[in-house]
């Protein structure tokens, strides 16, 4: 008994010490306290707790023309992404072309052939180089072609006692160039592409045609030639200058081979071959040249045209020369008077 009354009252006591111990200061900041061991734990097990999602606010439904509009929305960007894959393919395969094509070699251009009137030669059916409607009544079948009887400055001439002088050289610039053929029914003829020209006194003349005659028209010191190749040239103010080339009998031409090659089947037809042809093979080596002005040599017989003749003549084979002559025996206007005209002649 004596012993649970010592008990109770160290339990009174104890009581009393408590109740008389003042209160505990504030918690100092987390940074200047000690994390004990017991604290760290249940932060971790804080921190492991999962996370709920945030609440998702849901957005009221769309009216009936919002819907449209979104779907209307949508087709126009996949219809923008279909052209551009489209436009994106096409570049592609423009991009594979132009790769294949540079690499193939390139063809050099083609000249471009121009269709010519021609401006030696008209072409009616009722005038001919023999004949009732031969030369001496050209000027009267057609009062257009009154020229061919009365004119004073006609040609073909004999050339002689021309003036030796220092003529300036014919600058000649003649490239290779598209052609077509064509048998007028008075010779045949040959229609060229533009950028063949000569200049002569500085003034710029274009190859326009150049056609055959047999025997040749001119005469040089009396004498003439088997055949001639005039090459008619026009300046920008249509005014003609004619280049006169004899023709001997020698060595093949390749250019009126290749002229006799494409030659048509029917007169007043042409062909348009698509091989080009170098005209400075129809001019001999030596350019030197005698010249007069004159006229045309066949109906309407115009005059003011200035007349260059080369000196040294070029050649035909003896076969070329047959092929022509199988066609055309006999095309070339007589000669005609020389009216006092000064002939000049280069040295």
């Amino acid at each position: 008994m004596r012993a649970v009354s010592l008990l109770l009252g160290s339990l009174l006591l104890i009581g009393l010490a408590q109740a008389a111990e003042p209160a505990e200061p504030p918690a100092k900041p987390a940074t200047d306290q000690v994390a004990k061991p017991g604290s760290v734990s249940a932060a971790i097990k804080e921190v492991a707790q999962p996370i709920k999602p945030p609440s998702v606010i849901k957005e009221p439904p769309m009216s009936g023309a919002e819907r449209a509009l979104a779907k209307e929305a949508a087709q126009r960007e996949e219809e923008l992404g279909v052209r551009l894959k489209a436009s994106l393919a096409r570049l592609e395969r423009a991009n594979v072309v132009a790769r294949q094509a540079a690499q193939r070699p390139r063809a050099a251009p083609r000249p471009k052939v121009v269709p010519v009137v021609p401006l030696e030669v008209s072409h009616a059916s009722h005038w001919d180089y023999e004949g009732e409607n031969g030369p001496l009544r050209w000027g009267r079948l057609n009062p257009a072609w009154s020229q061919c009887d009365s004119g004073k400055r006609q040609s073909p001439i004999d050339i002689r006692d021309g003036i030796r002088v220092d003529l300036e050289p014919i600058y000649v610039d003649y490239k290779p160039a598209r052609f077509s053929v064509l048998d007028n029914g008075h010779t045949i003829q040959v229609n060229m592409g533009a950028g063949n020209t000569i200049t002569v006194a500085g003034k710029l003349y274009e190859l326009v045609q150049f056609h055959f005659h047999r025997p040749s028209e001119e005469r040089i010191n009396g004498r003439n030639f088997p055949m001639v190749a005039h090459l008619v040239h026009k300046d920008a103010d249509g005014k003609l200058a004619v280049v006169a080339a004899m023709i001997t009998e020698g060595v093949p031409s390749p250019l009126v081979q290749i002229i006799w090659n494409n030659l048509p089947l029917e007169k007043n037809e042409a062909t348009s071959p698509t091989m080009v042809i170098d005209m400075n093979q129809m001019l001999p080596v030596r350019r030197e040249y005698y010249t007069y002005m004159g006229s045309l040599t066949s109906p309407p017989c115009s005059e003011g045209v200035l007349w260059l003749v080369m000196k040294e003549p070029i050649q035909l084979s003896a076969q070329q020369m047959a092929i022509f002559a199988r066609l055309y025996p006999m095309n070339a206007r007589p000669i005609q008077v020389g009216s006092g005209r000064l002939i000049k002649e280069s040295n």
